[in-house]
């Protein structure tokens, strides 16, 4: 467990803050890199998620038990606050691509703050990276597969309404939004907020553990660190829930963008 380990080391060297280093996890299977807990924890996400929405429709009622209701709850609120409302009348299609986006990424960073796993899945950018690219393909196949590849690029490149002289600066600048910066923000805001927010919390609760073990005055003080930890993970979890909303939002405005006829 990464807040064990780093308290160990604190222990022998006296108190590390914690830094990047914190989230290279080594691998539990010596000898395989793959064998690391994030990869471990997206299995089980999938597995959570699974048994989660399975259990919850296996015996779907018109008078919806708790399981039933929470399920049906979640899938309500992705399929018509992200769907309906942002892509238009063909967003069912996109309804299960959104529908798994969002309940992953919540799980994957709701693991930051659970008891004994307390790491989140997107604090390694490798696994938001890999979302925005499933993102960044679907929104512009999406796009070209309507309107054809040369009218998309086309759309993408010549603003309608703009002075010709202007093209030679925005012409650039959409091509480097559409292609470099849509994908590189959707993945780093997801990937900064879960990095920061769980340094902030490993910082105040092995903070508090190591005024604990100082003198009479560090230990009065400890109280306070561990209280300020406390309100962090419960503010942890606001930003957990908001970045998923975020990430699909976002996911659902570029697929409406590509499909309207001028994005």
């Amino acid at each position: 467990m990464l807040v064990s380990y780093a308290a160990e080391v604190g222990k022998e060297e006296g108190f590390n803050p914690p830094d990047a280093g914190d989230f290279n996890l080594p691998p539990f299977i010596e000898g395989n890199e793959f064998a690391t807990k994030p990869i471990l924890l997206v299995f089980l996400s999938v597995l959570l998620i699974s048994i989660f929405f399975i259990l919850s429709s296996r015996k779907a009622a018109v008078v919806p038990s708790k399981l039933q209701f929470a399920g049906e709850s979640i899938y309500g609120f992705v399929r018509n606050d992200l769907g309906r409302e942002v892509i238009g009348h063909e967003f069912m299609r996109f309804v299960p691509y959104l529908f798994t986006l969002f309940t992953f990424i919540l799980v994957n960073n709701i693991f930051g703050i659970v008891p004994l796993i307390q790491f989140p899945t997107m604090s390694r950018i490798s696994f938001p990276y890999v979302l925005a690219a499933f993102t960044f393909f679907i929104f512009h196949y999406v796009g070209i597969r309507k309107q054809g590849f040369f009218k998309y690029m086309k759309e993408i490149m010549f603003l309608p309404g703009i002075p010709k002289p202007a093209y030679i600066l925005i012409t650039p600048l959409e091509l480097a939004t559409y292609f470099l910066v849509r994908p590189m923000t959707l993945s780093l805001r997801l990937f900064a907020n879960m990095f920061a927010g769980h340094l902030l919390l490993l910082v105040f609760i092995l903070g508090g553990e190591h005024l604990l073990q100082g003198v009479i005055g560090l230990k009065l003080v400890s109280p306070f660190s561990f209280a300020i930890g406390i309100a962090l993970t419960f503010f942890e979890f606001m930003v957990q829930c908001l970045q998923a909303y975020i990430f699909t939002l976002l996911t659902a405005l570029y697929i409406a963008g590509a499909l309207a006829d001028e994005h």
